[in-house]
This record gives C-alpha cells, structure tokens and sequence, in this order.
C-alpha cells in the first residue's frame, strides 16, 4: 500500500475563514475529511501534516523519508515566496513531490519558488487541487 503525506504550508490551517473569496469556505478539518476519504476509497495511506515553519516541515520531510513514505503532496502556501531551505530539502528526498495550490497563483502574479522541485503542479481548483495532485501521485507510484 502505497504512503503519501500531504504537507500543508504556512496558513493553511485557517482555511475557511482566510481570504474565502480566494480560498473559498471549505475548512481544514472539511478539506482532512475529504482526503482520508479519498485515501481510504483508493487504498493508500495518508498523513496530512500542518505547519507556520518551515524548519518544522523540513525536519518532518526528512522524518518521512526515514519512515517510508513514498510521495509528497504539498500546499507550501506561504512558503511559496522563500522556501529555499525547504526547497532544498524537497530536493534531497528520494520520493517524488506533486505542489498543489487552490488558487491559480499564476493569475495573482505569485512565483512558488519550491515549483521547480515538483514532478508537477496542479492549481486553480479549489480544494479539488489536492484530489487531482493526490491522484497524479497515485499514477506516479502505480505505474
């Protein structure tokens, strides 16, 4: 069975109440539920993890790659701007990484500086984002 953790970036943990014009009003606990739901109907194992810093993602990416997981799904959000040290890290993991985003970040003129790491993005669909990068990912480990 295949193990993917989802890494939520800074601010991402106020969903629903952030900015609902551009991140609509699904909760994090609604957008959780949605993707252990997807998880449990595909057959995989998922751990979504939150963070404001960004030494603790790191330091929990590297955990991960200890522990087996197999892909990343991140929503880097506010590290989008300078997540070097997290890119970095990203870079040195030996799964791969799909970056997704609920806006279209392109749109709003944002340059995610960890993009360049990820076998692919997926944005612009809401929360959506993460079904389609968590099922990219499954292409990726399945093939």
């Amino acid at each position: 069975m295949e193990k993917i953790l989802v890494l939520q970036g800074a601010n991402m943990s106020f969903l629903g109440r952030r900015q609902p014009e551009i991140y609509g009003t699904s909760t994090a606990a609604e957008l959780d539920a949605m993707l252990v739901a997807h998880a449990k109907a595909n057959a995989y194992e998922l751990e979504i993890f939150y963070t404001h810093v960004e030494g603790e993602a790191i330091g929990r990416l590297y955990r991960a790659a200890d522990e087996g997981v197999q892909g990343l799904v991140m929503n880097p959000a506010g590290f989008n701007y300078a997540g070097y040290a997290l890119r970095d890290c990203v870079l040195a993991l030996p799964f791969p990484y799909v970056e997704v985003h609920m806006s279209n970040i392109e749109k709003r003129g944002i340059r995610s500086v960890l993009a360049g790491a990820a076998v692919g993005s997926v944005f612009g669909f809401g929360v959506h984002s993460y079904v389609l990068g968590l099922e990219a990912m499954l292409k990726l480990l399945r093939k």
